[in-house]
């Protein structure tokens, strides 16, 4: 069973910048779309970004597009989000996710998603 491990969460204030990470077990990276997922409090969970498991697309949700970048190095089994010129709306805890399909099409819903990490809190100040 895949396990997904985020870190890199914490306190930030706006117009910062964070980089959270997330482990993956084994070699689900090579094979496998990755994205990001949050949840404001009191808010559903939304998309927040996306990257082929050829690492040849990354899709973003509309309101961290040109802020926030997701990459990932499969050596290392680690997918990024580096997270910039933040916002206190981005205030949410972050979910790293592996796609439903093998080799399959990069997700941009939450849908695309079928494992979740147990989330790393990033909470940004005024």
């Amino acid at each position: 069973q895949i396990q997904l491990v985020e870190s890199g969460g914490g306190l930030a204030r706006a117009g910062e910048s964070l980089t959270l990470s997330c482990t993956v077990s084994g070699r689900a990276m090579y094979t496998y779309a990755m994205g990001w997922i949050r949840q404001a409090p009191g808010k559903e969970r939304e998309f927040v970004a996306s990257i082929g498991w050829s690492s040849d697309s990354t899709f973003y949700s509309d309101s961290v597009k040109g802020r926030f970048t997701i990459y990932k190095d499969n050596a290392k089994s680690t997918l990024y989000l580096q997270m910039n010129s933040l916002k206190s709306e981005d205030t949410a805890t972050y979910y790293c996710a592996r796609a439903v399909n093998y080799e399959g099409r990069t997700p941009r819903t939450l849908s695309g998603f079928g494992s979740w990490g147990r989330g790393t809190q990033v909470t940004v100040s005024s």
